[in-house]
């Protein structure tokens, strides 16, 4: 397995990490045997250093350092909300053209922490498929921009406004899920980590960084007739 590098400099690589791919190992995943990090590693010939996470079943920009230097550089962007994040996603039900989502969430060691997520509906979709009491099924073709980076915090935020992100399990619905999956064999969670958006730490550069659709994301776009094009 080889990565999709999207971006390289002489201290920082970004990849398009894939759905299912987890970032490093984790004991909460024994189940897995390839990791972004070794993956990369082994890729470049060098040690990496992840700058951030992303969720395994997340695809999309995956930026990391090359130098210690330059980690804990990065690592101080992230935390201090200076890198600003971009995500797509296609999610149950017809949602407004924008919303800010301002709602606390409980981390597992029971702290509650602040969470903001700004919402931009790019297209709405109405399918012929019945789903429940209904004649057709509604999705949605969103932009994501948390403003604060809590775990699993998008698709908790969609969960919550009821429009919750096709393919997410634990948050998300199982009965959509089970209609993704028995009508177009489709198990991927449709989030995707469009854009990151930072300054070079060192050279002082505005930086955007664009990963590519993966290609069952493409594939549930034109499915929906949410495709841009």
């Amino acid at each position: 397995m080889s990565l999709n590098i999207i971006f390289q400099t002489d201290d920082l690589v970004a990849v398009n990490k894939p759905h299912g791919l987890l970032v490093h190992r984790s004991p909460i995943a024994a189940d897995a045997n390839e990791f972004a990090v070794q993956t990369l590693r082994d890729q470049l010939g060098q040690h990496v250093w992840p700058a951030h996470r992303l969720d395994r079943k997340t695809s999309g920009v995956l930026l990391f350092a090359l130098t210690e230097s330059m980690n804990a550089a990065m690592q101080r962007q992230f935390m201090n909300g200076e890198v600003k994040k971009t995500y797509i996603a296609i999610v149950r039900g017809h949602t407004p053209d924008d919303l800010t989502i301002d709602y606390p969430l409980r981390r597992e060691d029971g702290v509650v922490q602040d969470a903001v997520t700004h919402l931009k509906t790019l297209r709405h979709a109405e399918v012929p498929i019945p789903f429940g009491k209904h004649d057709t099924s509604r999705y949605s073709l969103v932009e994501l921009t948390p403003e604060t980076g809590r775990m699993h915090q998008l698709r908790k935020h969609m969960a919550h406004i009821f429009h919750p992100i096709i393919g997410d399990r634990p948050h998300g619905c199982n009965k959509q899920n089970k209609l993704f999956l028995e009508k177009f064999q489709m198990n991927t969670m449709l989030l995707h980590a469009r854009r990151l958006e930072f300054t070079h730490p060192e050279t002082g550069e505005a930086l955007s960084i664009v990963a590519p659709l993966q290609s069952e994301f493409s594939r549930m776009l034109a499915t929906l007739f949410l495709d841009m094009n």
